[in-house]
């Protein structure tokens, strides 16, 4: 059951994703931690497939933190997504992994260099 932290220094007990830290998912605004081990549990087998280092550039976002960035009132940042480095000539095979690996919303920004990952409804997009 997803669960909401005023900051990730709150969370204690196990943390059973090896390869991401409760900060790299946090708001890097404020530290508010939204924790959905749904989101968590795809992001590492995601990780485990690809066998590298995923780099998460934006995480949970606070209301505030989403609002100053130009984040839509209903972004799924708010709850739990990952926005992840990822070259434009790599975003195909890391999306198709992405969806193996269970996540619905998969927003690819070629021209940025990263990709958008949530669990909310299944869509894909260009930005």
């Amino acid at each position: 059951m997803p669960k909401l932290f005023r900051h990730f220094n709150e969370y204690s007990g196990p943390w059973p994703w090896p390869n991401f830290a409760p900060k790299e998912v946090s708001c890097s605004h404020c530290g508010e931690m939204y924790l959905d081990s749904e989101s968590m549990d795809a992001l590492q087998e995601l990780r485990d497939s690809l066998g590298i280092p995923i780099v998460i550039t934006s995480g949970h976002r606070c209301s505030a933190h989403n609002k100053a960035v130009g984040g839509v009132e209903s972004s799924q940042h708010l709850k739990i997504a990952f926005d992840c480095a990822c070259p434009a000539n790599e975003q195909d095979s890391f999306v198709k992994k992405a969806v193996e690996a269970g996540f619905r919303g998969i927003g690819r920004y070629p021209r940025r260099g990263f990709v958008h990952l949530d669990m909310g409804p299944r869509r894909q997009w260009t930005g």
